[in-house]
């Protein structure tokens, strides 16, 4: 197999957004476009559940939305075709993955190779999953922080673009920990999204270069 070799395009991109939640990390992204620091706009902000409080902040925002439920389809394929559908009709450039709380299958990780990036609570290859600010205190490790990767069918492992790194206090509880990267999170991920519509990220195999 070829090596993944991928620069991303100087161009003013179409965003879609997937959340599952409250969508802080949305919020960042949107307020950066806003800002004029991304070279980009929001053209979905898309959720797999109907009552995320960040679909209800996307139209407050004026934005378009679309909630598709999982359990009208048979399978999880079926379920991304869908979305791939509706993607496609958007003309989308980038997929944000912004506290989106499922796995996303091959189907739409290879359909959007390259397009779709994700904020991790935890510095990545470390900690990948569920209720990573817990295992870092569990550890005992000194630091964590936050990981801003391309998505691939392995979860958690794509190449990584951006990190952040905040320390472990002795005190620490999961919701302090998680607050505390939260604040790196903001930061590090549209940080991640314009320098992708700047052309600047190079990935060679699971390497990203700044060019």
């Amino acid at each position: 197999m070829s090596e993944n070799t991928y620069q991303s395009p100087n161009k003013k991109g179409k965003i879609v957004i997937f959340l599952s939640g409250r969508g802080s990390n949305f919020l960042a992204i949107h307020d950066a476009i806003l800002a004029g620091t991304i070279n980009a706009e929001i053209a979905l902000v898309f959720s797999n559940k109907k009552e995320a409080k960040g679909l209800q902040v996307a139209k407050e925002r004026n934005l378009e939305t679309l909630h598709l439920n999982p359990k009208n389809f048979d399978s999880r394929e079926d379920y991304e075709r869908a979305i791939i559908k509706e993607l496609k009709k958007r003309d989308i450039d980038l997929i944000c993955l912004a506290g989106y709380m499922k796995i996303l299958s091959p189907l739409l990780c290879t359909e959007f190779l390259n397009k779709i990036i994700n904020i991790h609570p935890a510095l990545l290859p470390s900690f990948p999953g569920l209720h990573v600010q817990q295992s870092a205190i569990d550890w005992g490790v000194q630091f964590s922080g936050a990981t801003v990767h391309f998505v691939t069918p392995d979860v958690d492992m794509g190449p990584i673009i951006l990190q952040a790194v905040v320390p472990v206090l002795q005190d620490d509880t999961e919701d302090t920990l998680s607050e505390r990267i939260l604040k790196e999170e903001h930061k590090i991920y549209p940080e991640s999204i314009k320098l992708y519509f700047e052309g600047k990220l190079l990935i060679k195999g699971r390497r990203v270069f700044f060019v």
